[in-house]
């Protein structure tokens, strides 16, 4: 430096390194990406309704537990049935709902039902108990066994529960016997499901932890999708206006 000479300082931007990457890393903070700027914006109506979706997806499979909770519950019972007698005579009390146990007793014809299920060979009857029409036994029927010399038996070994409790299986049973031989079944009535052992009940817990865990990654991903809207407003809030 000479003698008189005045130092230059610069007024805005980074002291000179010498180096031009420098230079363009300190403009770099300056300007917006032109990549980015030019990317569309970020499809909100699809979003909206891949987020509506999953939130939907996630409800009916909660709701699908719930409705397999009763046979989950039932599938850790004790596996040793609980002699409980002569069907004619029982009122059963809350605790024997969703008990395993074996009973005796005739069964009437007024409102028996035949029906079938999907993917199953087997049909079923679901008829009442001669001199108690609040308990109804479900059959399985054999496949080649249906027909008009079908004899019920007089002796079950299955679950007993609430009919409005018996879960997904048996939703709108009472309805079907109401329109099809105009006989109500009473809101109290109790069912008896002859064949269904804890044992041969197990798939419901591992269905209702399916559904529990379907449940969960759609919530999680809600919460994901959610996340990420929140801090681009965020973002775009904390950028300084042009």
């Amino acid at each position: 430096m000479t003698k008189g000479s005045v130092p230059s300082m610069p007024v805005n931007g980074p002291a000179k390194s010498g180096s031009l990457a420098d230079e363009r890393d300190f403009l770099s903070t300056l300007e917006p990406d032109p990549e980015l700027t030019a990317l569309p914006a970020p499809p909100r109506r699809e979003r909206t309704m891949a987020v509506a979706l999953m939130v939907l997806t996630a409800a009916a499979a909660l709701t699908m537990s719930v409705l397999l909770l009763g046979e989950a519950r039932y599938a850790i019972a004790p596996g040793a049935p609980t002699d409980i007698g002569d069907l004619a005579p029982l009122k059963p009390s809350a605790d024997l709902a969703n008990r395993y146990v074996h009973a005796t007793g005739l069964l009437g014809t007024t409102g028996a039902i035949r029906y079938a299920r999907t993917a199953e060979s087997d049909s079923f009857r679901l008829m009442p108990v001669a001199g108690n029409p609040s308990i109804w036994v479900e059959i399985r029927v054999p496949e080649g066994f249906e027909g008009p010399r079908f004899v019920p038996p007089s002796k079950f070994a299955g679950r007993l529960v609430p009919m409005a409790k018996a879960g997904m299986r048996h939703v709108g049973l009472a309805k079907a016997v109401k329109d099809q031989t105009d006989v109500t079944v009473p809101a109290e009535a109790w069912l008896v499901i002859d064949g269904s052992s804890p044992r041969a009940s197990r798939w419901a817990i591992a269905l209702a932890a399916m559904f529990v865990a379907f449940a969960g990654w759609n919530l999680f991903g809600v919460a994901r999708v959610l996340r990420s809207v929140k801090d681009k407003a965020r973002k775009d809030q904390a950028q300084p206006a042009a």
